[in-house]
């Protein structure tokens, strides 16, 4: 039989090969890489192009660095108002990821936004800048009544009056400077004592200095007269500012022509003068005004024995200036005066209305002028 050998056993059938050769060689190289590669163009109808595009090579595979645990954020300033906004700590626990809400569909709710730094209430913004009033001086009345006048000639007075205020200024200001030794309070034991005469003398005095400016406030607030002696007006002052939180003292202070004096009316006097000094709007008050560190500022008080805002207002201040009266103060008077003025550890006192001696020191003749007699 054909296909059968001696024995008359079918011969053994060939073992066939896994696939045709085409099926072979595509196993080896990959074909269909061509066919991915054909791009068809569509151009509107018809029939469509086709364009070969070369193969991608494969890219090399780049081994992946660890990741880096992300460096702790530093503070940073706040843009409006200038805060530091504190860095957030690494080690908290982030917020919950959104959950379904109990009722109303399974809607997600949003987790809340994080909290927002308010801008403080004490933040630092300009201060809007003052307009100040101004005022002339009736220099020909000052010199009429033998006050100091920094531009006039150079008397004995003059020289006595800078002398005093040397020993002020340096407890005022540089290397021996008192606390509080820029606010100097004038005052005396009885009226008429002549405590306003040497505080307006001093006050023109020191306004001649070229690093300091000088503020003269009237603090005699049932007698006012340092403003009436400098020929200026002004109703509004201290105690109004006293009386009314929203009043800014720097306000109501008056620029002279007189070098840098500037003054500071009483205001309108009231019969709680001593409870208004004495409260705590005081200190923040003269603090406002104490503001400038090249600022002197002179109180002419009402007398220490005859009213008591002197002796409150000595608690506000570095140094005491105690004017006495030549053959009319009393020793038990002034006894009395420095006890009530005790508010300051600074006292010193000046002596007015001399009398000539012939042997004592005349100031004045070295410049072409004598000492009064």
């Amino acid at each position: 039989m054909d296909g059968q050998d001696d024995s008359g056993k079918p011969p053994p059938r060939k073992r066939k090969r896994g696939g045709s050769l085409i099926e072979r060689a595509g196993s080896v190289y990959d074909f269909e890489a061509v066919l991915r590669a054909r791009v068809v163009m569509p151009d509107g109808g018809g029939e469509r192009p086709v364009i070969d595009l070369p193969p991608i090579p494969p890219q090399p595979s780049v081994p992946l660095e660890p990741l880096q645990p992300a460096a702790q954020p530093l503070p940073y300033q706040g843009l409006d108002a200038g805060t530091e906004v504190a860095a957030v700590d690494p080690t908290l626990p982030l917020a919950p990821p959104p959950t379904l809400a109990d009722a109303g569909g399974g809607a997600l709710v949003p987790p809340a936004p994080p909290p927002v730094a308010a801008a403080g209430a004490d933040a630092a913004l300009p201060a809007p800048e003052i307009v100040y009033r101004t005022a002339k001086v009736n220099r020909a009345d000052l010199i009429d009544q033998g006050f100091v006048m920094p531009d006039a000639a150079i008397t004995a007075l003059a020289e006595e009056f800078r002398i005093v205020k040397r020993t002020l200024l340096l407890n005022a200001i540089g290397p021996t400077a008192l606390p509080n030794g820029r606010r100097i309070l004038i005052c005396s034991a009885q009226a008429n004592e002549g405590k306003t005469f040497c505080a307006v003398n001093l006050a023109l005095s020191m306004a001649n200095e070229r690093d300091i400016e000088v503020l003269l406030i009237d603090g005699d607030f049932a007698k006012p007269t340092v403003l009436s002696t400098l020929g200026i007006e002004g109703p509004v002052g201290l105690m109004d500012a006293l009386a009314d939180p929203d009043i800014d003292v720097e306000t109501l202070v008056i620029k002279t022509d007189v070098g840098n004096l500037s003054v500071l009316p009483s205001g309108k006097y009231t019969n709680e003068a001593t409870e208004l000094i004495a409260a705590d709007r005081t200190r923040a008050i003269i603090e406002r005004l104490s503001a400038r560190s090249n600022r002197i500022i002179l109180f002419d008080s009402p007398p220490a024995l005859a009213a008591s805002p002197a002796s409150v207002l000595a608690y506000h201040v570095g140094q005491v200036l105690l004017v006495v009266r030549a053959d009319k103060t009393a020793e038990a008077e002034l006894r009395d005066a420095v006890l009530l003025l005790g508010g300051c550890e600074e006292i010193q006192l000046l002596l007015n209305g001399a009398r000539f001696a012939p042997n004592a020191r005349r100031f004045g003749s070295y410049y072409g002028y004598e000492a009064p007699r």
